[in-house]
């Protein structure tokens, strides 16, 4: 099944579109996750990432459809936060949700054609496929042209997963070079199109593409306008939350039928508690149910449940 339709299967499933970010930190888990494993070696930082996110894995699978890992939490850590992660994943995978794996990868020719088989069927050696992350979908950053992006494409084509090419970031600083003007139009714009003919290539039944756009909630007039430039594409929305981006601001990602949009919260949702809460599963759970509802009230995505 194309990766856009089991998206959107996931997404009426659970009738939300939010995402829940496992951007793990260790002076931010609850006290006694740290007290049991220490933090005195990157190794024990690591274990404590995976008790702490495979937990909140469980407390969310009932309710979102997608979680999202950031890679560098966890190659902070070292082989053994890489380890971590590739068994989040793994339990993610089994309990149902559709993974994206942020690492902003991109290069040229064999190298970019490694990053891609590693984050989605796996690497072919002795004339068998091996898996490594085998993630539903990757961030990828487009400033190498489409030439280091089509082995990305073809990788996850071949395996019925996605790409997410960031356009229109969440941070304060993205307008220094994505704002820059060229033939009279910004950057992002110019990389928009690029992702428009992209994800037209590969349309599920659901209208959309594999290939989906990054923008961030931050900038919800920027995120009207490209909507507008990519009526086929996915759009993974950062910055809901605790960087400032509120449920109104995601709304323009969202098609009418509320399909088009994923959500991401991370820290809003994951550090909802306070550090000696004994109760903090509990405190996550409520703070999804939060922005879910928030979300339904605010965008198209309440839309969901109305077919």
């Amino acid at each position: 099944m194309p990766f856009a339709d089991r998206l959107a299967d996931a997404v009426r499933l659970k009738n939300t579109a939010l995402c829940v970010g496992l951007d793990p930190r260790w002076e931010s888990l609850p006290r006694a996750i740290r007290e049991r494993h220490g933090g005195a070696t990157l190794a024990a930082v690591a274990a404590g990432y995976e008790e702490f996110c495979g937990r909140v894995v469980d407390v969310v699978a009932p309710l979102v459809p997608v979680v999202k890992l950031q890679s560098a939490f966890f190659e902070a850590c070292g082989p053994e936060g890489m380890a971590v992660q590739q068994r989040l994943l793994d339990q993610a995978r089994a309990r149902g949700l559709i993974t994206i794996l942020d690492a902003k990868r991109n290069d040229i020719a064999s190298t970019a054609t490694a990053y891609a088989d590693a984050a989605f069927a796996g690497v072919r050696l002795g004339g068998r496929t091996l898996p490594v992350w085998d993630a539903d979908a990757l961030t990828v950053n487009p400033y190498l042209g489409r030439d280091a992006v089509e082995p990305f494409l073809q990788s996850a084509r071949a395996a019925g997963r996605g790409v997410f090419i960031l356009v229109r970031t969440s941070n304060p600083g993205a307008g220094l070079f994505q704002d820059l003007l060229c033939d009279g139009q910004p950057v992002y714009e110019h990389v928009a199109a690029a992702v428009n003919n992209w994800a037209g290539e590969n349309l599920g039944k659901c209208g959309l593409g594999d290939v989906g756009a990054v923008v961030g909630a931050t900038y919800p007039a920027e995120l009207e306008r490209l909507r507008q430039l990519l009526p086929q594409a996915i759009f993974l929305v950062p910055g809901f939350g605790a960087q400032g981006g509120s449920a109104r601001d995601t709304a323009a990602a969202f098609l009418p039928n509320g399909l088009g949009a994923v959500v991401n919260s991370s820290r809003g949702i994951i550090f909802a508690f306070e550090k000696d809460s004994s109760t903090w599963e509990e405190e996550i759970a409520l703070a999804t149910r939060v922005a879910i509802d928030l979300l339904a009230r605010e965008t198209p995505m309440g839309r969901l449940g109305r077919a």
